[in-house]
């Protein structure tokens, strides 16, 4: 089952709206021996307040993150918030946005026409020179590597 974790990563790294569709397609039915098979994606999905805090995130890119909003939006304190992020994904809730909107503006870069600028601030920050070095720094690529991949 190595192989489909590494397939499944691999989409992860694309979009994990896609990943997450394919693995709950993938599995069958939900005998607890699947578990280990399952990629860690999959898992924390598992986790309702991880996957409420993950919809809250993509949904306020553009807003930027706080802690405090979170908790309150979500109902839950801020310590234990950041508690089961880290426990379930191994990071935190801050980190953990920041990840969501490198991937958002990689799927722009990809798929739309939108210029850098535009991009940024949809995704929440404040110019285009600061999401360059920061695709730069995370993936390794520009913004035109990206396009043209």
């Amino acid at each position: 089952m190595g192989h489909l974790d590494l397939a499944l990563w691999l989409m992860n790294q694309i979009s994990p709206e896609v990943a997450a569709l394919v693995a709950r397609y993938m599995i069958i039915d939900e005998r607890p021996s699947q578990a280990p098979y399952m990629i860690p994606d999959h898992l924390a999905r598992a986790d309702p307040l991880v996957e409420r805090f993950e919809r809250w995130a993509r949904e306020r890119l553009a807003e930027g993150f706080s802690l405090q909003a979170a908790s309150e939006a979500l109902s839950t304190s801020k310590r234990t918030l950041q508690r089961r992020i880290e426990a379930v994904l191994g990071k935190s809730p801050l980190s953990y946005f920041q990840d969501l909107r490198v991937e958002r503006a990689q799927h722009l870069v990809r798929t739309s026409a939108l210029d850098i600028e535009a991009i940024a601030t949809q995704v929440g920050y404040a110019d285009g020179a600061t999401l360059r070095s920061l695709l730069r720094r995370r993936l390794g690529r520009g913004v035109r590597e990206l396009r043209a991949s």
